[in-house]
């Protein structure tokens, strides 16, 4: 129970990064540090708990030890905060503990769906996040492309007729911006949906599937992408490099999802 509900607190410090990457709402971060720091506090009483319990340290397996381990990131920023006041790291904090804690809580799952029409209209919302998380990643890569091709022109002696077509570097940089946040908020919830689904299908056996490994991935490039730009600044030619590798991975994991192999004629 107290692993959910820390989770539940973490879950506040998602909601800030969400809005603080599409609305730049940054004067919630106060109220939402206050919800993570409560959270860690729930979040040791569970470990604890667990540990007292089975008279043993909780990590005999994989969602004790994600669980331990977002517990000891999490004091970590805390401390990181404390100390040196780097407020932007939570963009890629909150999200990263808010996942792995719910991830945990998946250990001990709900046993059934409560409806098949829900089932059927849940795994329909994670499709959705999923496409719409793609669609804007795709956006992301081109407009970081067309911002390279720009930038190169602008620094030529004699730009050709093709730099006269293209948008301002200020214009791209803002849509580079955007749909990459919007996506990887988009991707974000497609992840936990896809998580609690499998969980409920699968139990603990979707850990060891492959697909959904490769989704991990993918979404850890993806908010690496996000916080090498909101707290190291990358741009131009970095961005634009990782933009494309990201959308390499989306694509590696759309393929191992839809199984292209069985679209293939046989031999």
């Amino acid at each position: 129970m107290w692993l959910r509900v820390a989770a539940i607190l973490y879950s506040v410090g998602l909601l800030h990064a969400i809005l603080m990457l599409v609305r730049r709402r940054e004067h919630l971060f106060r109220p939402a540090l206050a919800a993570f720091s409560l959270a860690t506090v729930f979040h040791f009483v569970s470990i604890v708990e667990e540990g007292v319990i089975n008279h043993r340290c909780p990590v005999d397996n994989f969602y004790e030890t994600l669980s331990l381990c977002a517990f000891l990131v999490a004091i970590l920023f805390l401390f990181v905060q404390w100390r040196y006041r780097m407020s932007s790291l939570s963009a890629f904090i909150f999200p990263l503990i808010s996942v792995a804690s719910l991830v945990a809580t998946l250990g001990n799952p709900v046993n059934t769906w409560t409806s098949p029409v829900f089932r059927s209209v849940w795994l329909i919302v994670h499709v959705v996040f999923v496409l719409l998380g793609i669609a804007a990643l795709v956006v992301t890569a081109v407009a970081s492309l067309l911002y390279l091709a720009q930038e190169r022109e602008l620094k030529a002696k004699k730009p050709r007729k093709f730099y006269y077509r293209l948008p301002a570097l200020g214009t791209l940089d803002d849509l580079i911006a955007k749909s990459m946040n919007i996506g990887f908020v988009l991707v974000t919830l497609a992840v936990i949906a896809a998580s609690t689904w499998a969980s409920l299908e699968m139990k603990t056996a979707w850990i060891r599937e492959p697909r959904i490994a490769i989704s991990f991935i993918t979404w850890g490039a993806y908010m690496a992408m996000v916080c090498l730009r909101t707290t190291a600044g990358w741009r131009g030619r970095k961005g634009a490099i990782m933009a494309v590798t990201v959308l390499c991975f989306a694509a590696i994991t759309w393929a191992a999802h839809t199984r292209l192999d069985a679209l293939l004629p046989a031999p």
